[in-house]
């Protein structure tokens, strides 16, 4: 039972999401969407790239959280933590292949993205930061497939190509996108085409093989989703001045990393079979080498920094230059914005560009950003 003291603790965390993170809403400046908020302390240091990069992260989170609450309402748990949905059986069931934690699973990703998004936005709003809003772009149609609420959402779930070029790419002691290495996606057929990871209708929850082939394309989505989050901080982490910003970047990135080991290692429970409606074919992961391997979810020790070095089990890519904008090129690559309007991706690449533009030891500057 939660404490009195937990229980407003949720609450706040919850209104402050549902709120966009932010006390008002206004535009400042083309194609940013923002919140002025008065400081409850003194800036103590921020630079302006700090704030910048805060403020993309806190974007990220967002639009993170609105991925994983789509999948929590249909195959994760639905309680005061995580509100919302009703939950779909045959979904849950078709989920739970992968694992048959995998409800829990989904509702802790969403809690933990929820509280990464309040997080980041109190953290501006705390040090008189302007704090990001998106609500004005949540117009995207919700699932009509039975347990999903029917409100408007800001990514596409149901039209998805996904990369999983990171399954082998972890697997690879020779190669490593940092020295602009391409690896071979794991599932070809994800990366061609537009796949749905949920069930569009429940005309979708039938037959059975088609079903089962939405659920592993939720599967690999979830590893792709984290696996963005684990690169991303390690990126951004290298701009920042602030060390308490670094505090900050360093242990939500943490979290990402657990998020992701646990997904890729589901992921690898995906049955190999065939679409019966649209062809989309899961190979048998285990019958090509140690490349696509399932049990091999420990990061291969590869190429890092110079080729002369010796090979180290290490996060990739790690690479600082443009991994804001790399992040929103992947979304929009995985058809996670289709549908979306052009201010949104104003918005959005503004935002990015703000924080790719942000360098360490530059001046503190506390003024307009």
């Amino acid at each position: 039972m939660e404490t009195d003291e937990q229980s407003e603790h949720l609450t706040t965390r919850r209104s402050f999401l549902v709120k966009g993170a932010a006390v008002g809403v206004g535009t400042l400046g083309a194609g940013r969407l923002l919140a002025d908020a008065a400081p409850a302390f003194a800036s103590g240091g921020l630079t302006k790239g700090d704030a910048a990069i805060l403020r993309f992260l806190a974007a990220a989170e967002i639009l993170e959280t609105d991925m994983w609450q789509q999948y929590n309402e249909l195959a994760g748990i639905q309680d005061g933590e995580v509100p919302g949905g009703s939950g779909n059986p045959d979904y849950t069931e078709a989920v739970a292949v992968l694992d048959e934690d995998m409800d829990q699973y989904i509702h802790d990703n969403t809690d933990d993205e929820i509280s990464h998004a309040a997080f980041i936005n109190a953290y501006l709003q705390a040090h008189g930061k302007q704090t990001v809003n998106l609500d004005k772009f949540r117009t995207l149609p919700s699932s009509q497939a039975t347990g999903a609420q029917q409100i408007g959402r800001l990514t596409n779930l149901m039209q998805l190509t996904i990369n999983t070029s990171f399954w082998t790419r972890y697997r690879s002691d020779s190669q490593n996108p940092d020295f602009g290495d391409v690896l071979p996606n794991a599932v070809p057929g994800l990366a061609i085409g537009q796949h749905p990871a949920i069930p569009r209708t429940d005309a979708d929850l039938a037959p059975p093989d088609h079903l089962q082939a939405i659920a592993n394309t939720a599967g690999f989505h979830f590893a792709w989703i984290e696996q963005g989050g684990t690169s991303l901080y390690a990126g951004l982490a290298q701009r920042v001045t602030h060390s308490e910003v670094l505090r900050i970047l360093l242990s939500i990135g943490g979290s990402e990393i657990m998020h992701f080991q646990t997904w890729h290692d589901k992921a690898g429970n995906a049955p190999p079979l065939t679409d019966p409606i649209t062809g989309l074919t899961f190979p048998d992961l285990n019958a090509d080498g140690e490349l696509t391997q399932t049990n091999l979810i420990m990061p291969e020790p590869t190429i890092f920094l110079r080729r002369k070095f010796p090979i180290v089990s290490i996060i990739r890519p790690t690479e600082t230059e443009g991994a804001a904008m790399g992040t929103v090129k992947a979304f929009t690559n995985d058809g996670l914005f289709i549908g979306q309007s052009q201010e949104f991706f104003a918005v959005i690449t503004g935002l990015a560009k703000a924080a790719d533009a942000a360098r360490h030891g530059h001046g503190r500057d506390d003024d307009d950003d």
